[in-house]
């Protein structure tokens, strides 16, 4: 194979390597799909974790093209596929060049991009040829803090344009930031037959609870303040209080595994908390009809990762400018607020991330296009809160009434008829 200038594993630093996590991050498109579909792996390699990675991902159906990266030939690739079992083998095929491969739904670029910006737009357009309709390809490129290369910038510039997730590695010798663009509309009814995204924003504490990366700079910055202060004034006590609350503040930003229900007809619920509310109103903002809201309350007990209620697109995505009084009261209703719309085969579903009277910062993560599955992680909100999931009402029956304690991405608050 010709490599693409575009496409190489040495920036100034010497080798980038993509580890296991980066990896993962890579394949998460692949992962995710639970329907039959081919894949091509560009750059692969017999020690690469991402190949691994790609075939940990595979279920009985799928096929995987590998295209080997420079200096390995694809006799040594398919020596090391062979070497896997017969199960790998009748799934994974190895061609001599990119030009003999076939259109995929997913297209990883098993190397990080490292050229120049030119360099870069050339590779993404030779890979974006091997993409069917509505496709994904994922690529990474080098994340080194105050350092911005001509990858970096035009990823930067394709991920505005055509990008449907993007996540940054930090635990990568040297950091890496994944994109994933599509330069095809895809069906909302695709999001039906997805897994939620693998995401590496948080850190793993056990096998179910993870910590947002948010809560561990904020417990980053605490124990800063703690040093400081000891630092500063040694004979006080004062730096108690900075380290004392940095595994409250960390504590706030968990993330647990959550069990999804895979009935297609189960509305989710979109956050931890209280039902506030369950009725019927019209908002013109989303369209003509009445609507279905159920607001939930998030105390600062409650865990704040919000979640898709249900499986579809990402059209709109706005923010309301308001006030922030108390989730709990009703004049939250006119609180600062960011609406996220999806398109779904049962018709639009919005799900309203509201701000309160401590929380004053609103994460949201799946931009415009991005597909999310039903329970998958889309953002937060920074302590007490309030999240509405807006139905249509003529399509909708609610299962939870005020007052009623729910579970995000866990317990059904509604069932599509």
């Amino acid at each position: 194979m010709t490599q693409s200038p575009a496409v190489r594993t040495t920036g100034r630093s010497g080798p980038v390597r993509i580890g296991e996590r980066a990896a993962r991050t890579l394949v998460t498109e692949l992962a995710r799909i639970n329907d039959p579909k081919a894949a091509l792996l560009v750059g692969a390699s017999p020690e690469s974790a991402v190949l691994a990675a790609a075939i940990d991902a595979l279920l009985p159906g799928d096929r995987l093209t590998a295209v080997p990266a420079e200096p390995f030939g694809a006799a040594a690739l398919r020596e090391h596929i062979t070497a896997q079992g017969r199960w790998v083998a009748d799934r994974v095929s190895v061609v001599d060049s990119l030009a003999e491969a076939e259109p995929a739904g997913v297209v990883i670029a098993g190397e990080v991009f490292a050229g120049t910006a030119e360099e870069t737009r050339s590779g993404i357009e030779g890979l974006a040829k091997y993409l069917s309709d509505g496709a994904v390809l994922s690529v990474a490129t080098i994340a080194m803090p105050g350092r911005t290369t001509g990858a970096a910038t035009e990823l930067a510039r394709q991920d505005a344009l055509y990008g449907v997730g993007a996540d940054l590695v930090l635990r990568n010798s040297p950091p890496v930031r994944v994109y994933r663009l599509r330069f095809t509309p895809a069906s909302p009814a695709t999001a039906d037959r997805l897994a939620p995204a693998h995401r590496p924003s948080s850190v793993p504490l056990t096998r179910g609870m993870h910590i947002d990366s948010n809560g561990v700079a904020a417990a980053g910055i605490a124990l800063g303040l703690a040093a400081l202060a000891r630092v500063a004034r040694p004979s006080s006590k004062l730096w108690l209080l900075p380290a004392l609350a940095a595994g409250p503040v960390a504590a706030f930003f968990r993330d647990p595994e959550r069990d999804v229900p895979e009935d297609p007809s189960a509305v989710v619920a979109s956050a931890d908390g209280k039902v506030l509310s369950v009725q019927r109103l019209h908002d013109e903002r989303f369209g003509d009809g009445e609507w279905l809201r159920v607001a939930v309350f998030l105390s600062v007990l409650d865990v704040h990762v919000n979640r898709a209620p249900v499986a579809g697109k990402v059209v709109d995505y706005f923010v309301a400018d308001g006030g922030f009084v108390n989730a709990m009261k009703p004049d939250a209703e006119h609180n600062v607020a960011a609406y996220t719309v999806l398109d779904t085969a049962r018709g639009t579903v919005v799900v309203a991330q509201r701000t309160g009277l401590i929380a004053r910062r609103i994460v949201q993560r799946a931009p415009i296009g991005a597909l999310l599955a039903r329970g998958e992680r889309f953002g937060l909100i920074r302590f007490g809160s309030r999240t509405d999931v807006y139905l249509p009402a003529d399509a909708a029956d609610p299962l939870v009434g005020p007052g009623d304690k729910v579970v995000g991405g866990s317990t059904v608050i509604a069932r599509w008829r």
